[in-house]
């Protein structure tokens, strides 16, 4: 009824209208409106009830969620996410209400509530929709989209779009009016507080629906043939040739109540005397080297059907070891002085039934080993196996010993010429860095020398400049590089010296 230039003849048939309204609203009967409270409390009374449903079935959700989080942790997420949602609405609601009611001493006066100004003024203003009937809107949209993204495309969302929709709707004229204005302008205090209890029952039972449909569908899910896995279980991972293979095929719940109906593997019916106890029995040679496949199927009757599950697994066949793999953890070299993680391994023998041996080398645990070099350019280690039969397997692998390499001077931690004021020049202390080694060592400077141009070298202990130093800088000008160099640094931890260090410039910026 507003919104543009109107005509005079346009004006006085809104005039009409609201005259109409304000007529129906003063002639509307008292029994209507006792009528409507009546159903506002069967709707809150049942409300009452949904929510105390709906808690209980909440807490039977989360209690099979913590005993089996798989198969009931999305529906718990899901319904966690929708319940948080659902409780914004249902409170932002409630909260209206009471506004609506604020100024209502007995609340269940209901032929009292015969006005519709609250909603009037609250939700509308000259004509348009107010922030306040934004909001309203606004807060039904939220809830809506937000339960369609957690549901997804299910029937269930259907029914959501329908529950909240706030598209606009026909009138009996045909014409199309705001779905704010269509079911809240003009109406009275009481059908519209009974509207907002109504919405507020779509809320609670569009929680109780998604209750049920997940539930239900994870139950389902639970108790159906389809649901269940194949899985191919071999008593080791590899085999010899010439030796017998042994294993079997299980079900996910390996229940010995469940027998297949038959059994099909690599094309072949698998002999009734090896299907029990919910598992397929396999033996028989494990044929010659290289990777073995096993597939086919599992039977099981359900209800007056076949249902197929299908069986995928493998194994390998190697040859017996007479190598050992030997590897180092970050390099293929080792450096003297520091303490260099290998793994030492040889396939198909535990890691117990494993002896290496080298000048420096040590065993940490299991196949973990820690290797500090000495003097020399190479060290070699020795391993030994022991096969599962008695017999012994030995080899044996080199690897260069290499100094660690030369670090570079640091000031702040950067490297090459580092630009400074000649007071903060003077206040550094000398770091080493080795950009990009494998190690993340830590380097300490004993000793260094500072050399400023026109100026005698000046020798340094530690890593801070000394009062010499200091006032040798201080004779520096603009633009002079102050060299750092003749660097001597050790490895913290360890004590190893670094052989070099690079020497850092310092150029004077004032």
């Amino acid at each position: 009824m507003a919104g543009g230039k109107q005509s005079p003849r346009q004006k006085m048939i809104n005039l009409m209208y609201l005259v109409f309204l304000a007529m129906m609203a003063m002639n509307m009967g008292k029994e209507v409106l006792s009528a409507f409270g009546l159903m506002n409390e069967k709707l809150a009374d049942a409300n009452q009830r949904a929510t105390e449903k709906n808690a209980a079935a909440y807490a039977n959700l989360a209690t099979k969620a913590a005993e089996q989080a798989k198969q009931y942790g999305e529906a718990k997420e899901k319904t966690d996410e929708l319940k948080v949602k659902a409780n914004e609405l249902y409170s932002y609601l409630e909260d209206l209400k009471g506004k609506m009611t604020a100024d209502i001493e007995d609340k269940k006066d209901y032929e009292l509530m015969d006005k519709s100004a609250f909603l009037d003024s609250y939700f509308f203003e000259s004509g348009t929709i107010s922030p306040n009937g934004k909001e309203f809107v606004s807060k039904i949209d939220e809830f809506r989209k937000s339960a369609l993204d957690i549901l997804g495309e299910t029937d269930l969302g259907t029914v959501v779009e329908s529950r909240f929709d706030t598209n606009p709707v026909k009138n009996r004229e045909g014409l199309q009016l705001n779905w704010l204005n269509y079911n809240y302008e003009g109406f009275p205090l009481i059908a519209s507080l009974t509207k907002l209890t109504q919405i507020q029952a779509d809320v609670k039972a569009t929680e109780s629906d998604a209750l049920s449909a997940l539930l239900q569908g994870e139950m389902e899910s639970a108790v159906s043939m389809t649901n269940y896995d194949a899985m191919v279980v071999f008593d080791k991972n590899a085999y010899y040739p010439g030796e017998k293979l042994s294993g079997k095929i299980v079900l996910g719940k390996n229940d010995p109540n469940l027998t297949a109906e038959k059994v099909v593997i690599n094309g072949e019916d698998w002999p009734d005397d090896k299907i029990k106890a919910g598992q397929v029995i396999l033996d028989g040679p494990a044929g010659s080297v290289g990777d073995r496949e096993i597939k086919g199927s599992f039977f099981f009757k359900e209800n007056d059907s076949l249902v197929e599950i299908p069986i995928k697994g493998g194994y390998s066949v190697i040859p017996r070891p007479n190598e050992a793999v030997i590897s180092a953890d970050k390099m293929n070299a080792v450096y003297r002085g520091l303490s260099n993680p290998m793994t030492i391994s040889m396939p198909g023998v535990p890691s117990n039934k494993v002896s290496a041996s080298a000048a420096g080398l040590r065993r940490v645990k299991g196949d973990s080993y820690m290797m500090t070099p000495g003097s020399g350019s190479e060290v070699t280690i020795r391993v030994t196996g022991t096969l599962p039969d008695g017999k012994k397997v030995s080899s044996n692998k080199k690897f260069r010993i290499k100094d660690i390499p030369p670090a570079v001077g640091a000031v702040r931690g950067e490297y090459g010429t580092v630009s400074m004021p000649k007071a903060s020049a003077g206040n550094v202390s000398i770091g080493a860095l080795l950009p990009d080694f494998l190690f993340d060592l830590k380097l300490n400077v004993t000793s260094f020398k500072v050399k400023v141009p026109g100026q005698p070298a000046v020798p340094v202990t530690g890593n801070r400049i000394n009062a010499r130093a200091k006032a040798a800088i201080a004779k520096a000008r603009r633009d002079d590089v102050v060299n750092i160099f003749d660097i001597q640094a050790t490895v913290s931890g360890s004590g190893a010296k670094v052989k070099k260090v690079v020497g850092v410039g310092i150029k004077i910026s004032n």
